[in-house]
């Protein structure tokens, strides 16, 4: 990262407010590209937050999914707008909208944006995307170190090894934004504390007195088997004698059903219930929350609630929360991963297999053993 040590002379920030101009200056307009999904998007946060604090009067404008207009207007303080991404080739977030593409990069040429940043991966696909937007300068990752640059036309750096958050603090790093704030964050509305008391009134939900199940991944090969979900609950549910609750999306809907089945009764299954600021605000109130490596666990990093991730195929030394003393990640590491496969093609699924119920067990209650002597 040392090649970029003097960022602010190959880009210099534009001082908004000076005495001795008397016509006004057009704010700086600063496009960020990260077309992903939930998880990744809260990641991304304390590097948003760094660079709202290095241009606070920018307009800067998120480049990214269709869902994301429920991120802008959550994280308003950080981001003003979005434009919607129709999708490119080889990128598997979402289908490649061909008929889009065009007004959509039309759109972003008429923006004049003064620098697009690429926070989406190594830059591999992703600079080719960005470099089309026009605007004056760019900023971003590279693959090959040799590339790195540091002048007039912008700023590319090495695709640094290590945790997501820190990866995309490198790149403000580089840019001279400060980075004091590696936390996530989730804020909560007063409708989404709102919703979170009805429900507790209807299923008798007690802040503390219960425990949150995340069976779901997008993908298949990131699912612990659910066998083991329903195991490890029902350990849990006869130690803490706590409530048991099911969360998951709609499209979830049978196998967090097949879940509440394995558990049996006393179980709370909510899926398809909550709207995302209602899921937080229930995390937020959960004892502990079990799950996969998805969006679900960078909620309760988000929100400070305890948790247990069994990661299976991800990267988890990459997606892994920062805070270890509040969040353990149980991984398997066979030679195949990262894997990313929707299905798992080795026999066995090992890398999820060799992650026992009594590992899970144990690491939750290692947790709350923890919680206690900090309390």
């Amino acid at each position: 990262m040392n090649a970029c040590v003097e960022p602010v002379t190959a880009l210099p920030l534009v001082q908004h407010r000076s005495r001795r101009r008397t016509a006004p200056v057009r704010a700086r307009r600063i496009a960020v590209f990260r077309a992903l999904q939930l998880g990744d998007m809260l990641c991304a946060v304390p590097a948003l937050r760094a660079l709202r604090a290095g241009e606070p009067d920018a307009r800067i404008t998120l480049i990214g999914l269709p869902w994301a207009q429920e991120f802008v207007s959550r994280f308003s303080a950080l981001v003003d707008d979005l434009m919607v991404f129709p999708g490119a080739p080889g990128m598997p977030e979402q289908p490649c909208a061909e008929a889009a593409a065009g007004p959509f990069y039309a759109a972003a040429h008429a923006a004049r944006f003064d620098l697009a940043i690429q926070l989406h991966g190594s830059g591999a696909l992703t600079n080719a995307v960005v470099q089309r937007l026009g605007a004056r300068r760019m900023a971003g990752f590279c693959p090959d170190p040799a590339a790195a640059r540091c002048n007039r036309a912008g700023v590319l750096v090495p695709w640094p090894q290590g945790n997501e958050v820190e990866r995309l603090l490198a790149l403000m790093q580089a840019l001279g934004y400060p980075c004091t704030d590696r936390s996530l964050a989730f804020p909560l509305r007063p409708l989404d504390h709102a919703s979170w008391r009805l429900l507790a009134a209807e299923h008798g939900l007690v802040a503390g007195e219960y425990i949150c199940l995340h069976a779901g991944a997008r993908m298949l090969s990131r699912r612990w088997p659910v066998e083991r979900f329903a195991e490890a609950g029902r350990a849990l549910r006869r130690h803490w004698q706590v409530k048991v609750v099911l969360t998951g999306s709609r499209d979830e809907s049978a196998l967090v059903g097949q879940l509440a089945r394995r558990l049996g009764k006393p179980v709370v299954n909510l899926c398809g219930q909550t709207a995302l600021g209602t899921l937080a605000a229930l995390i937020r109130g959960a004892r502990l929350l079990l799950c996969n490596d998805t969006g679900a666990s960078h909620i309760a990093a988000a929100v400070g609630t305890p948790s247990v991730v069994v990661s299976c195929g991800s990267d988890s030394a990459r997606w892994a929360p920062l805070d270890t003393t509040l969040h353990r990640v149980l991984a398997d590491q066979p030679a195949c991963r990262p894997c990313m496969h929707q299905c798992c093609p080795v026999a066995g699924h090992p890398c999820a297999a060799n992650i026992s119920v009594a590992s899970v067990v144990e690491a939750a209650l290692a947790l709350a053993a923890r919680e206690r002597s900090h309390g």
